[in-house]
C-alpha cells in the first residue's frame, strides 16, 4: 500500500512538473522581455539626476526607483514620489510608460496563446483528472473506452451509485460528461489507452479501484489494457469486450479476465431461444435491468431452412450455433471461398436471382449479418418481398441506424453495444445476479415458465428493484439473533411489516448459501446465519424488506406476531423485549 502510494505520489508530481515546466518555457521571451524592460526603467531612474527641495542635485536610490516603477508599470499610479521629476526625468519615465505598454501587451498575448494551445489545455486537463483521481474515497471502476458501450453502461452504473472514472481517445466525449445528467462528478481523461502509463494516471493501482472494463471498439486496445491490469494488479476483476477468437483467446492468457464476445452472445442467445424460448425471455428481462418491460412471447423456427447472408465473424459464429441446433443453413456472401462449397451461393444478396438461387421461398429464417446497416436493411425488405413469413434476425452497426431497424420490426436484433452493456451489468450489478443468469438454462423451460409467472403475479410485467440481502450481522442485525435460535423461513422474511397475512411484493430468485445455489428458492426453505438471497421486485418491497432486518421491532412483528415499542426506554418500561435482547 506505502509503495503504491509513493508511486502515485510521483506521478502526481512528474504530471506538475510538467505543467509549471511548459509554462515557463512557453513564457520565457515574455517575462525575460518584462523584466529586462522594468530593470532598464529602474536603472534609468537611479542613474538621471533630480533636484530636491532646496534646489540642490539629488539622485533617487534603488528602492524608490523600484516603489515608482511597480505601481507605474501595473498602472496603479499612486502619484507618491520623493522629489517633483525635473524634465530629463519626466523624458525617461514617459519613455518608460510606453516601453512597459509594450511590454504589457507582449506577455499578456503570449499568455492567452499559451491559454489557447492545445497541449498546455491537455497538461492542465491532466494534471486537474489525476489530482481528482487520487482524491477518491469510495470504490470505483475504471471504465477504459465511452463509446454507446459506455456510455450506457455508465448511466446504469449511476442508476445504482457506482463510481466510476472514464479514459476515451475522444476529448468530445469526455467534454460530454460534463453536461451528462450525472449523479456524482465523473472524472474523464482523452488519452490514447494503448499506452499503458495512461492507466496509471486513471488510477489503475489506487487502492480503491475495483476493477477494470475495456470496452473500446479497438480489440488491440483492450488487449493491452488486459495486458496491463493483469500485470499491474493481478487481483483486479477485468472485463474485456472483443469480436475477435483470436485476441479473445489472447486475453485469457493473462490471468482470467471476463471476456464478452457479443457476436458469441447473440448466437447463444438466439440457440436458447431456440430450444428453451421462457428462458431466454427471463434471461432477457433481468439482463435488461430495472424498468424493462416482459419480453413478448416469440421463439425462432426450430425446423426448416436458414438463410445467412454476409459470412464475417458475426455470420460465420452464428452459422456454427445454428447448425449446432441441428438446422440447415445457407450461406450468401460475395466471396467464393467464405464458406463451405456445398453452403454457400456467391453473389450479392441484394439481387433476386441470387436470393432465388439461395432457395428462399422455402427458408424459415433470415440472417441480414454484415457490417453495412444500410445493406442490411435493404437486405430484409428483399428478404420479405419474396417470402413474408420468414423470421428475421438482423445487425445493428451504427446508433443513428436505431429508427430504421425499429422500423423494419425485425424477430431478433443484434445491437453488440447494447449486448456488451448488458451483460456487463448484469455482472456488475449484483453477482448473484449473474450466478442466477448462467444457472436458469439447467433449470428447463417450464421453471422458466413457473418463475416468469411469480414475477409477475407479484411485481407486474415492468421489472422493479433486483438486489441482494445478505443475513449477517452487519447487515440484517435484526434477523440475526431470530436466524441463531429458531430460524426462520423465506416466506416468512417476506410478511408485510404493516400487515404479516399479507405479502409483499417481491420474489425470492436465488439463495446462496456457501458454495450451493438454490434457484427459485419456496417460502417453506429455512434461512440460517451468512445466506445471501437475490430479490426481483418493487421498490416498496425493498423497503419493507431493508425495515425487516435492520429494525428490531419490526422483525419482531413479521417473524412472531408479537407488537414491541421501539423505543430502548418504552421496552424496559413495558416489559416488552425483542427476541434476543
Amino acid at each position: 500500500m506505502a509503495t503504491r502510494a509513493r508511486q502515485a505520489w510521483r506521478h502526481r508530481s512528474a504530471e506538475t512538473s510538467s505543467t509549471i515546466f511548459l509554462i515557463l518555457r512557453r513564457m520565457r521571451a515574455p517575462l525575460i522581455v518584462l523584466i529586462t524592460i522594468f530593470a532598464v526603467s529602474v536603472l534609468g531612474l537611479t542613474l538621471i539626476p533630480g533636484r530636491d527641495a532646496a534646489g540642490q542635485p539629488t539622485r533617487m536610490g534603488f528602492f524608490d526607483a523600484f516603489y515608482f516603477m511597480s505601481y507605474t508599470a501595473t498602472t496603479i499610479g499612486y502619484g507618491e514620489i520623493p522629489q517633483p521629476f525635473t524634465g530629463a526625468q519626466r523624458l525617461w519615465v514617459t519613455a518608460t510608460i510606453y516601453l512597459t505598454v509594450v511590454g504589457w501587451a507582449y506577455a499578456i498575448g503570449s499568455l492567452l496563446t499559451l491559454l489557447q494551445d492545445r497541449a498546455f489545455r491537455q497538461a492542465l486537463a491532466r494534471q486537474r483528472f489525476t489530482r481528482t483521481v487520487s482524491r477518491l474515497r469510495e470504490p470505483f471502476l475504471l471504465i477504459v473506452g465511452y463509446g454507446q458501450t459506455g456510455q450506457l453502461l455508465g448511466r446504469k452504473l449511476d442508476a445504482i451509485g457506482r463510481r466510476f472514472v472514464v479514459l476515451d481517445v475522444s476529448g468530445d466525449r469526455v467534454d460530454a460528461l460534463d453536461v451528462d445528467s450525472y449523479h456524482a462528478d465523473i472524472p474523464g481523461l482523452a488519452v490514447d489507452a494503448g499506452d499503458p502509463r495512461a492507466l496509471g494516471l486513471a488510477g489503475l493501482e489506487h487502492p480503491q479501484c475495483e476493477g477494470v472494463l475495456a470496452l473500446t471498439d479497438d480489440d488491440e486496445v483492450n488487449l493491452v489494457v488486459t495486458m496491463t491490469a493483469a500485470l499491474v494488479r493481478p487481483d483486479l476483476p477485468v472485463i474485456a469486450r472483443t469480436v475477435s477468437p483470436a485476441i479473445d483467446r489472447r486475453m485469457r492468457a493473462f490471468g482470467s479476465p471476463r471476456v464478452v464476445n457479443p457476436f458469441d452472445r447473440f448466437g447463444d442467445h438466439l440457440g436458447l431461444a431456440l430450444r428453451a424460448p421462457s428462458s431466454y425471455r427471463l434471461m432477457s428481462w433481468l439482463e435488461d435491468g430495472p424498468g424493462a418491460d416482459l419480453p413478448a412471447r416469440g421463439r425462432p423456427p426450430v425446423a426448416g431452412r436458414w438463410v445467412v447472408c454476409g459470412y464475417g465473424r458475426f455470420g460465420r459464429k452464428l452459422t456454427e450455433d445454428l447448425r449446432r441446433e441441428g438446422l440447415d443453413v445457407r450461406i450468401i456472401d460475395v466471396r467464393p471461398d467464405a464458406g463451405p462449397e456445398d453452403a454457400i451461393v456467391v453473389g450479392d444478396a441484394s439481387e433476386p436471382a441470387v436470393l432465388a438461387r439461395a432457395e428462399l421461398e422455402q427458408a424459415v429464417g433470415f440472417v441480414a449479418g454484415t457490417d453495412n446497416d444500410t445493406t442490411n436493411l435493404s437486405l430484409i425488405a428483399a428478404a420479405r418481398r419474396i417470402n413474408p413469413s420468414l423470421f428475421i434476425a438482423s445487425r445493428q452497426n451504427r446508433p443513428a441506424s436505431a429508427p430504421l431497424f425499429a422500423a423494419m420490426d425485425t424477430d431478433r436484433l443484434l445491437v453488440p453495444t447494447e449486448m456488451v452493456a448488458r451483460e456487463i451489468y448484469a455482472q456488475l450489478s449484483t453477482p448473484l445476479l449473474w450466478r442466477f443468469l448462467q444457472d436458469v438454462p439447467a433449470r428447463g423451460d417450464d421453471w422458466a415458465a413457473g418463475m416468469i409467472t411469480r414475477i409477475t403475479r407479484q411485481c407486474g410485467r415492468c421489472l422493479g428493484d433486483v438486489w441482494k440481502v445478505a443475513l449477517s450481522r452487519r447487515d440484517a442485525p435484526a434477523l440475526e439473533p431470530h436466524l441463531r435460535a429458531d430460524g426462520a423461513t423465506v416466506g416468512a422474511l417476506l410478511r408485510s411489516p404493516r400487515d404479516r397475512e399479507q405479502r409483499i411484493a417481491a420474489v425470492p430468485l436465488l439463495l446462496q448459501r456457501e458454495a450451493e445455489a438454490i434457484l427459485g428458492p419456496g417460502d417453506d426453505v429455512a434461512l440460517v446465519p451468512g445466506d445471501q438471497l437475490l430479490f426481483a421486485g418493487r421498490p416498496s418491497a425493498r423497503r419493507d424488506l431493508l425495515d425487516t432486518v435492520t429494525h428490531h421491532a419490526v422483525s419482531e412483528y413479521v417473524l412472531r406476531g408479537r407488537s414491541v415499542p421501539s423505543g430502548w426506554l418504552w421496552q424496559r418500561v413495558t416489559g416488552r423485549v425483542p427476541h434476543g435482547r
